[in-house]
């Protein structure tokens, strides 16, 4: 079954975001703001990226898209850490309503539209475990039953960690979140249009079944300077350092290297 993915890299959308802007001009300016596009691309190098890599089941697409007047220097650095990445492919589209450019995205990225698809979103700052891409088909597999019953069906993995990244390496704690988007895939059935960006994540219960797991970890949420969900007045969650044991789960859970984090925060 097709897999695809789908990954903002700062976008300009016309609405879609916790904080907003009068004009469009104004949400470029903040989106490609030097400091902040800074910290997207640290994040998406150290956090977001190797877990791609890391995938025990390779069989899937990602598209990331940005916006076609995202300054060339940055497009070709986007391009220059996902080069070795097959499975990602960049697109570029003019400012428009978020969830309309994302559905059409992933309708036209499905090689046979009459056949089910299996999507997932991926944040530009947040991993999901190695073997998400395994245990998403295997979520399939298991839930024939249901997926022939219904237009959709959402399978959701509810534990995983909050971390803050820096120059002192990771701090993070352990979480449950429902219907998180960090660690959830949808299955599409065949002919239809619909796709995981029709829905707010946290309301996907009151239109499909929704398939729970509780175990195991599948999720690292960061937490950090330019998260556009904690803009606004929001409480803190409180992580300390990891230890020994966790940072080598964070590396083979995760794909996330202590080391590399340092030295990609600290500019090296």
């Amino acid at each position: 079954m097709q897999v695809i993915g789908l990954c903002r890299f700062s976008y300009p959308a016309i609405g879609g975001f916790q904080v907003e802007h009068e004009t469009i001009e104004d949400r470029i300016a903040y989106l490609y703001g030097a400091q902040r596009l800074e910290e997207r691309f640290r994040l998406m190098e150290t956090v977001a990226l190797p877990c791609i890599k890391a995938q025990t089941d390779p069989d899937f697409e990602l598209i990331i898209v940005i916006g076609d007047q995202l300054p060339k220097a940055h497009r070709d650095r986007l391009g220059d850490i996902t080069a070795d990445i097959p499975q990602v492919r960049i697109v570029e589209e003019p400012p428009r309503p978020q969830r309309e450019v994302m559905k059409e995205i992933f309708n036209k990225a499905r090689k046979d539209p009459s056949e089910p698809c299996l999507q997932f979103r991926h944040d530009d700052d947040d991993a999901f475990a190695v073997d998400f891409i395994e245990r998403l088909r295997a979520a399939s597999r298991d839930a024939e039953k249901l997926t022939a019953q219904h237009k959709a069906v959402n399978f959701d993995w509810n534990k995983g960690y909050v971390a803050e990244f820096g120059t002192h390496g990771i701090a993070s704690t352990d979480i449950y979140r429902a219907l998180y988007p960090a660690a959830m895939g949808m299955q599409i059935r065949g002919n239809s249009p619909l796709t995981i960006m029709n829905f707010a994540h946290e309301k996907i219960g009151r239109f499909m079944p929704v398939v729970s797991y509780n175990e195991p970890p599948m999720f690292v949420r960061s937490h950090n300077g330019s998260n556009d969900s904690r803009q606004k007045p929001v409480k803190k969650v409180p992580v300390k350092p990891i230890d020994h044991k966790q940072t080598e789960m964070f590396r083979t859970r995760f794909a996330i290297d202590v080391d590399t984090v340092q030295r990609v925060v600290s500019g090296g």
